[in-house]
């Protein structure tokens, strides 16, 4: 009985799968954060929701922020076939198949494709423009996920055709409703669990994960797994668990034109941030001496 076989299996690694990779919502319903975009009532909620998707999205914002699981929440309502690439990973070649396979279901099934291209930015130019004539009539329906500023890393012709919808940090409302649904889930979180998280810790969880719920979830499960229950198998989480000691304010590069100093750090004047243009914050740097574009400074 292979098939059962296969679901036993994919049963045991949905079970082992990390805690943010289980607890990764699986319709709008469950989905948290980014109202601008997915609210009641906004354009990509209803185009979603209806399966009517544009030629062309790109979904960009930092880690954590909810890209992946909008490419899996459209997966689950789509009648579309849909595909995933990872642009670190696939290649041109890859992409071929991909487009070859959606050309062949379109011509004998009139079935529409959709592909999500996760870290598309990681593309180069000659990759990225092999997609162009294929978004453009119809192959398939693009959503591309960037973390970094597709004005800069992303070619103009494939932004043009594009509509970008833009993902915030998650507020600390926001990390802290993830933190309490994933508290008393009983099929993916640790609802059969006797789990205490103490409201010093809790904060101390959204504050270390500086709007990134995978952050959050990753830090709250090694507090959890690392905290051996009482006698009474209660599993009592405090502030003095997830703190890490060696941690401190820290500033770092990005390009998203969005703060990332923790909340934490004690002054912001050892950083400045250049901006390369008026539509775009540039990279953060560190102004302090023999520190480079790419290397963290202790706040």
């Amino acid at each position: 009985m292979p098939d059962l076989f296969d679901h036993a299996m994919q049963e045991r690694m949905n079970a082992e799968a990390p805690l943010a990779a289980r607890m990764r919502p699986r319709t709008l319903e469950e989905f948290v954060g980014q109202e601008q975009i997915v609210g009641p009532g906004k354009l990509l909620r209803r185009a979603i929701q209806a399966d009517r998707l544009f030629s062309s999205i790109i979904l960009w914002g930092p880690p954590g922020t909810g890209k992946t699981t909008l490419a899996q929440v459209i997966a689950n309502q789509t009648k579309s076939h849909f595909e995933t690439l990872s642009a670190v990973l696939a290649g041109k070649a890859e992409l071929k198949d991909v487009i070859e396979a959606a050309l062949e279901r379109r011509r004998m099934y009139q079935k529409k494709t959709i592909l999500f291209v996760d870290e598309v930015h990681r593309w180069n130019k000659a990759q990225q423009d092999a997609l162009l004539p294929h978004v453009e009539n119809g192959t398939f329906v693009l959503i591309g996920a960037t973390t970094e500023n597709p004005y800069f890393e992303v070619i103009g012709a494939l932004v043009s055709r594009s509509r970008v919808f833009q993902l915030l940090p998650l507020t600390g409302e926001q990390t802290g409703r993830i933190l309490d649904i994933t508290l008393v889930d009983k099929q993916r979180g640790y609802g059969l669990r006797q789990v205490v998280l103490d409201p010093d810790a809790r904060a101390h969880l959204i504050d270390v994960s500086n709007g990134d719920a995978r952050n959050a979830l990753n830090a709250l499960e090694l507090a959890v797994e690392s905290t051996p229950p009482d006698a009474g198998g209660v599993i009592h989480v405090s502030i003095e668990v997830p703190r890490n000691p060696s941690s401190g304010g820290q500033c770092c590069m990005t390009r998203m034109g969005m703060p990332t100093m923790t909340r934490s750090a004690p002054s912001l004047n050892q950083c400045e941030v250049p901006t390369r243009t008026q539509r775009c914050t540039g990279w953060r740097k560190c102004s302090m001496p023999g520190k480079t574009r790419a290397s963290f400074c202790a706040a």
